[in-house]
């Protein structure tokens, strides 16, 4: 059993909601504990081990690259030794749930250390923790003298055993689609080896289809309680909202899970659990949404009422979330200036605002490299076909293997692609049934 205060990972989707189960950062003994979905490190607290710990609240730059802009680091937290050596590090906001729908900066300093639960495992483990906001602060490690310090991130979506297959087929195919190219060759081995290297990274997509599956097969937590949403008239919800769309509360959690999968876990249990819920009215009475609060009355989601809970089916809904959860409910009403949102918070885009966009949250995630990616291993099994074509004559055997490749490639890719743009458009963009309003809350 995981002991609180334990960080839970960044949302994620795809091969990456396993880190969600199972990746936290915790404290065991005098150990600072490391768990992921491979492996867990130990670090010691005290002398030999890690004595103090820095928060550079600082947000890191932007980086570019073809297509969308990979946003910067919301801060770095370091660990180090006696002498200031630098332990091991880690992202702030890869152990905050929401960060991948806030924007940066939204939180910073002391609140993203509350909400985290870093303040409080710190002081749990009798570390001193100090925030700074100049990188050239003496408590800072230079990168100099970063060499042999450990990453404390909660892992990465893609496994390794994905990215090693992507990159070494991608780099041979490169090769051979050199030497083909250049030379101008008709060589059998080079053209077989370019189609069989350009297969890989199709066969390798589908390989983590079915890899995703069955990890999360394995990871079964005690539920005890699915709350689903229950829009009312008017609200444009799609089937696919109302189905993939959920709350659920677990013994030590309450999990949110977007439409395109991807799910917040906000802890139940320790000090800087979730504290209560909040009914928002506005000044008519009219119930506009309902509030996850944390410690010191944090927002850590906004439910929108008509959305969940103004449905038929939204009393009984919106009563089983508060006996579930076993959180203090409470309500209050906006005055004449006040509005539900006064920042970005999780839970209102949760409903994208087209179809385009939800079915594009919806489809399996893709590396970093994004459509660039998806465009390199069409091209691979567009090649394997227009060479297998072009020594057609000459080695028939060898032709018919990379043309049979470069098709095999190319459906591999397409079907996924085809069957949920139909299903999507056919079915899950469809409205919802309507729901008629439900009664006001008790």
């Amino acid at each position: 059993m995981i002991r609180e205060p334990a960080l839970r990972p960044a949302a994620s989707r795809g091969p990456g909601l396993e880190m969600c189960y199972r990746s936290r950062l915790y404290l065991d003994g005098g150990d600072l504990v490391l768990q992921t979905r491979t492996r867990r490190q130990r670090f010691p607290i005290g002398d030999g081990g890690i004595t103090r710990a820095v928060f550079l609240d600082i947000p890191g730059a932007d980086m570019e690259r073809m297509g969308p802009t990979i946003e910067g680091s919301w801060g770095e937290v370091q660990l180090q030794g006696r002498d200031g050596a630098l332990v091991g590090s880690f992202d702030i906001e890869s152990w905050l749930p929401e960060s991948p729908v806030l924007p940066k900066g939204t939180v910073h300093g002391q609140q993203v250390l509350e909400r985290t639960g870093v303040a409080e495992l710190f002081k749990a483990a009798g570390l001193p923790l100090h925030v700074v906001k100049d990188r050239n602060n003496s408590l800072v490690t230079p990168s100099s003298r970063r060499r042999g310090a450990k990453s404390l991130a909660p892992g990465t979506a893609f496994p390794l055993w994905y990215w090693g297959l992507r990159l070494v087929a991608g780099a041979a195919w490169f090769a051979l689609f050199t030497v083909v190219l250049l030379l101008d060759t008709t060589e059998p081995l080079a053209i077989l080896l370019l189609a069989a290297t350009a297969l890989v990274g199709p066969v390798a997509r589908l390989a983590l289809r079915a890899w995703t599956r069955l990890r999360l097969r394995r990871c079964v937590p005690v539920v005890r309680e699915r709350i689903r949403p229950a829009p009312a008239e008017g609200t444009a919800a799609s089937v696919r909202f109302c189905r993939d769309t959920e709350l659920r509360v677990q013994d030590r959690d309450l999990v949110l899970r977007d439409l395109g999968g991807r799910e917040y876990w906000l802890p139940l249990t320790g000090p800087h659990a979730l504290t209560s819920l909040v009914l928002v009215r506005d000044r008519a009475g009219q119930p506009l949404g309902v509030e996850l609060c944390g410690p010191h009355d944090q927002v850590r989601a906004v439910l929108p009422w008509r959305v969940w809970f103004g449905g038929e089916m939204g009393a009984d809904g919106w009563s089983r979330l508060r006996r579930a959860t076993g959180l203090t409910s409470s309500e209050r009403r906006l005055s004449e200036k006040a509005v539900l949102l006064k920042q970005s918070v999780l839970g209102p885009e949760l409903r994208p605002e087209s179809a385009r966009t939800a079915r594009g949250l919806a489809r399996f995630p893709s590396t970093i490299a994004g459509l660039s990616s998806t465009a390199i291993m069409a091209f691979g099994s567009w090649f394997s076909i227009v060479q297998g074509l072009w020594i057609e004559d000459i080695h028939p055997r060898t032709a018919m293997a990379a043309i049979l490749a470069g098709a095999v490639g190319l459906v591999l890719q397409a079907v996924p692609y085809a069957a949920h743009q139909l299903r999507s458009r056919l079915w899950l963009e469809r409205p919802a049934p309507t729901q008629t309003p439900t009664e006001q809350p008790a």
